[in-house]
């Protein structure tokens, strides 16, 4: 092998200009110093880049020299469950797929840190061949799910910060692709479920009804491996499944019924600050629960779009979509008990500060202490107990601080 940057690793090439959504060629357009056939053999490990060309691209991709010279990460073998796996393109799908391994990066570094959350999901009894479960059989599983968390039947006032409670670590990241909603895995490095959704639709009520979805897919369908999922028509009977459990999960039969005096534009309308479900979703309920006929549905649809509100719906601007808290109040405890500094963090994770701070959903600069003040530090019962609040409401999260490991 030809020398030219000691350590260079060309995966992590492959793996960044996926992450930036760039094809090879159009990445040598970009760099304009070397041909797709060179940055090809850096990418296979037949040569490095010398040191001026690496500067030149860790800069067009924005992330730091270091992070080509990190071992790449191993590659998960667990079933990714895509949101919209028919429609969006394989290059987004890929760009997905390198931010979420990027996200589990820094999940394992804050573990180095702090314990978080348990997980507490219910081990539902899911028949062995889960394509043949029942609408009734899904319906049952969303109340089996309510009932162990002891939820009720009324709306979950803040769904992420629930699933987070819960163990499940929640990201919401641009990905530039309009097509890709939102995506989970029960990751194979930590055993942790997560749920990455993209933040590039600004709406509350379809976002949290992907969050839905995707904790459909990890409840329901965690032993469904990758290849059944790939086929295109397992692929359509498991995303009707996870809609009609996020259906149920979020609108219970009987307290949404109860409440529903008229299944209407009008009366769904009325409804949907009070659940935060869009009024696209109260229609496919009702259409699930019989309120409403297929003929009495397909009118419905027609007027919905006759409403121009296949878009944007009533209350689409009032209603804020719920933001992740878990890792940026991580990162906050981490600073204010000054169990490292920015700068550590900066220099111990390989990616850019402002990869960072989307992926933990954190507020810009608070990796360099530019704009952002931190919030006043939770009190700490112990000295190796600490609690973060991560709601208004005061909901406390409670975390066990771990020592820093030698360097």
């Amino acid at each position: 092998m030809t020398i030219g940057t000691t350590g260079f690793v060309g995966e992590r090439l492959t793996e960044a200009r996926e992450a930036r959504g760039l094809s090879n060629a159009s990445f040598a357009e970009i760099l304009d110093v070397v041909s797709p056939q060179a940055i090809s053999q850096y990418e296979r490990g037949k040569v490095s880049p010398r040191p001026e060309v690496l500067q030149l691209i860790a800069d067009k991709l924005n992330l730091p020299e270091r992070f080509f010279l990190r071992p790449a990460g191993k590659e998960s073998h667990e079933t990714l469950f895509w949101r919209s796996l028919s429609s969006a393109t394989k290059a987004a799908r890929m760009k997905g797929r390198r931010r979420f391994e990027w996200l589990k990066e820094i999940v394992t570094y804050l573990k180095t840190h702090l314990d978080f959350p348990r997980v507490n999901l219910p081990d539902l009894s899911i028949p062995r061949d889960v394509l043949r479960l029942t609408d009734d059989a899904i319906e049952d599983a969303a109340s089996e799910c309510r009932e162990y968390w002891r939820i009720g039947d009324g709306p979950i006032a803040d769904l992420i910060l629930f699933l987070e409670n819960n163990g499940v670590i929640v990201s919401r990241s641009n990905l530039g692709a309009e097509k890709l909603d939102a995506f989970s895995q029960w990751a194979d490095n930590d055993g942790c479920p997560y749920i990455f959704l993209t933040a590039d639709k600004n709406s509350a009520a379809r976002s949290r009804l992907d969050a839905a979805h995707e904790l459909a897919h990890l409840v329901l369908h965690r032993e469904v491996h990758p290849k059944q999922f790939a086929n295109t028509k397992n692929y359509k009977i498991l995303e009707d499944q996870a809609f009609r459990f996020a259906s149920a999960f979020l609108l219970p039969a009987g307290s949404f019924t109860s409440e529903l005096w008229m299944p209407t534009l009008d009366a769904f309308r009325s409804l949907k600050e009070r659940w935060r479900v869009s009024i696209g979703a109260m229609i496919r309920r009702s259409h699930e629960l019989e309120l409403l006929t297929d003929d009495e549905a397909k009118r419905m649809w027609i007027n919905y779009n006759r409403r121009n509100w296949r878009k944007v719906e009533p209350l689409d601007d009032r209603l804020q979509p719920e933001q992740p808290r878990l890792l940026r109040r991580s990162f906050e405890l981490l600073v204010q008990e000054q169990i490292t500094t920015r700068d550590q963090i900066r220099l111990e994770l390989p990616f850019s500060v402002s990869d960072i701070e989307e992926l933990a959903t954190l507020p810009r600069g608070f990796l360099t202490g530019d704009v952002y003040e931190l919030p006043v530090s939770p009190k700490i019962k112990s000295k190796s107990e600490a609690e973060l609040a991560t709601s208004e409401q005061a909901t406390l999260i409670p975390f066990g601080k771990r020592s820093t490991p030698s360097r």
